[in-house]
């Protein structure tokens, strides 16, 4: 193998390094797991997402996430095809959702102490091509070089312009659907 190819080996290799390495306050979580609920007299459903990425800026208090939409996953193959139609959620066009969002109270959370912590988040959810100002309760449990963000809320579908308008998918859905975030960000 010639120089070049070796070098550029080791070049690549030292950016995916980096890449996923904390850099300073900024801790990167890969173990994030998105999941929504919703009830209705039908049935109820329920999908789970562990493809998401989130960002964590411990100085700062700056939340990102993404969350791949093709990658949530339904018990019944027909929801997912629904979830994922150009008459619903359209993920082809819409690919991913994004957080981006900044804690109002950063000082009550001390991330290099024990402990279990409440805080409050505002920023800006986008779905479906949709963005909306947010604002939502998190808790973030600190245990040794682990940090857990776990938070529960509520998103109005109509809202970011998701609803099928008419058949018996459109009375087997829900108005809102409960969203659970849990992302773990580890310390080198």
């Amino acid at each position: 193998m010639k120089k070049s190819g070796i070098l550029m080996i080791l070049m690549t290799v030292g950016i995916l390094t980096t890449a996923f390495s904390p850099i300073g306050d900024k801790l990167v979580s890969s173990e994030t797991h998105i999941k929504f609920f919703s009830t209705t007299p039908v049935e109820d459903i329920e999908a789970n997402n562990f493809k998401s990425v989130s960002t964590l800026n411990q100085a700062t208090g700056e939340l990102v996430f993404s969350v791949p939409m093709q990658s949530f996953e339904f018990e019944k193959s027909k929801m997912q095809k629904h979830f994922n139609s150009d008459k619903f959620l359209d993920t082809k066009s819409n690919p991913k959702a994004t957080l981006k969002a900044t804690l109002t109270n950063p000082e009550k959370v001390d991330f290099n102490k024990a402990g279990v912590y409440s805080a409050l988040v505002t920023g800006n959810l986008t779905i479906n091509g949709v963005t909306k100002a947010i604002n939502e309760n998190v808790t973030f449990e600190v245990k040794g070089n682990e940090i857990t963000l776990n938070s529960k809320f509520n998103i109005t579908l109509a809202d970011y312009k998701i609803a099928f308008e008419k058949g018996k998918p459109s009375t087997n859905i829900a108005k809102t659907v409960e969203v659970t975030v849990i992302a773990k960000y580890h310390k080198s």
